[in-house]
């Protein structure tokens, strides 16, 4: 098959002056690589598209590809991980991981928290704060965790993001607001122990692709996985592939919130046990990084005794089954 990627460089954004936690979420040379390989292995054809504006070049241009293994996080806005699905479904081209209304959803965490409680899947308690006044409106009880509502790897989180006063919520608040420019959401805190649950596949034949614990080592910040310890993951955190009976309970969770929400092909589901050790969610990543050294999924995926090579072939399976049959797979506008 002829594999188009579409994926946000880390370098190119770099160049054009973004800081390097504005560029976190976007991918290295390392993951473009290790997925092109992989592919290639499978006796495939890959063909590097690049970023949104790339993609919207090549499909004027009339290219099409028997399927995209879609990478793109997008640079601006709430719907920026909704945007390659979206001109991929108007193309008729099928691709990789959950479609453009799933991203917009579980962009916005808030949003995602109220989904999956209607599922009965249990989240902390938590309020959206839109604007500095709102924070006089915050009646949860402290301690309380806060965070940019639409951000991922762990960007805007730090070890000042557990506030015990409304002092401290305010002025987090006031930074967040700033910086990030979308809302906060205030959470109770859960401090219990924290996992991060692998999912591959996708509805009734996704499965658990392994649990891993997540904890502080060093001089790692201890009340979460914050951007710091995620940054120096090598120095600051360890990870432990569990199986115990409060990792059972969350894999148990995850896997129920991630068939409930119709998440696609292969990610990561974060859950942390409350002060009565019960597990909750806290967020879904349906786009997971994959970087073969560093990322989440690939982690816990080597700790189990997995290959790479196999990771990236369970997702592209799943993404061709839900497309079969292959001799449809080119469309066109």
């Amino acid at each position: 098959m002829n594999i188009g990627m579409t994926y946000d460089l880390k370098d190119d954004y770099l160049k054009q002056g973004l800081s390097h936690e504005e560029a976190a979420e976007f991918d290295s040379e390392v993951t473009i690589f290790g997925i092109e390989s992989a592919l290639q292995s499978l006796g495939h054809t890959v063909d590097r598209i690049g970023n949104v504006t790339a993609l919207v070049s090549r499909l004027a241009a009339g290219d099409a590809w028997d399927m995209v293994f879609n990478l793109a996080e997008g640079l601006r806005g709430l719907g920026r991980e909704a945007q390659v699905p979206a001109l991929l479904d108007a193309w008729g081209i099928p691709y990789t991981f959950s479609g453009p209304d799933l991203m917009c959803l579980t962009l916005h965490k808030g949003m995602t928290n109220s989904v999956v409680r209607s599922l009965g899947v249990a989240t902390a308690d938590f309020v959206l704060i839109k604007r500095v006044e709102d924070v006089e409106l915050v009646t949860l009880p402290f301690p309380l965790f806060v965070k940019p509502v639409a951000e991922g790897t762990s960007k805007g989180i730090s070890s000042r993001s557990l506030v015990s006063s409304k002092e401290e919520l305010s002025a987090m608040c006031v930074e967040l607001l700033a910086i990030f420019k979308q809302p906060v959401l205030v959470e109770t805190y859960l401090s219990g122990r924290e996992f991060t649950v692998g999912i591959v596949g996708s509805g009734d034949e996704s499965r658990i692709a392994g649990i891993i614990e997540v904890q502080a080592v060093g001089g790692g910040d201890v009340s979460a996985y914050t951007y710091e310890n995620k940054q120096d993951w090598t120095k600051r955190v360890s990870y432990e592939l569990v199986d115990d009976e409060a990792a059972m309970a969350c894999g148990v969770l995850a896997l129920k919130a991630w068939r409930g929400l119709g998440c696609l092909d292969a990610g990561r589901i974060d859950v942390r046990l409350d002060h009565h050790s019960r597990p909750c969610f806290i967020e879904v990543n349906p786009l997971p990084g994959l970087n073969p050294e560093s990322s989440d999924l690939p982690i816990l995926w080597r700790l189990g005794g997995g290959e790479y090579k196999a990771l990236i072939q369970g997702i592209f399976h799943s993404a061709v089954r839900r497309f079969r049959p292959v001799e449809s797979f080119r469309g066109a506008a």
